[in-house]
């Protein structure tokens, strides 16, 4: 991610839970937020409920590869915080970046900004 660097910190996270702007899919829900910084940072949250660790770190290396690989049609500028739901369990990589792209496309926050 080269654009992008992990939003680490709990208040982070809650900061844009609190603040930020939620849309959601079948498998994510994504919560959008600005930051006063000229890139975006993301934050992947897997819940217990999914599945075990290994299905749990599966799941945000799925996420983490689909955002990472489209993330020069982001805009700059955000937090972004993408939660997993339990549907996620058995999702594929091409689901995945569907989903996330389609979200991003929710939210307004594409540079292009088409439908895909």
């Amino acid at each position: 991610m080269k654009f992008s660097e992990s939003l680490k910190k709990n208040s982070y996270f809650q900061n844009v839970y609190k603040n930020g702007k939620s849309y959601s899919n079948r498998f994510f829900v994504m919560y959008v937020l600005e930051n006063s910084l000229e890139k975006n940072r993301i934050g992947i949250s897997v819940s217990k409920k999914v599945g075990n660790s290994v299905i749990r770190h599966h799941i945000t290396r799925l996420v983490r590869e689909a955002y990472r690989l489209q993330e020069e049609e982001f805009n700059s500028g955000l937090d972004i915080v993408v939660i997993a739901r339990v549907s996620a369990k058995h999702v594929s990589y091409h689901e995945t970046a569907r989903a996330i792209r389609y979200l991003g496309n929710l939210h307004h926050i594409l540079k292009n900004d088409t439908k895909s």
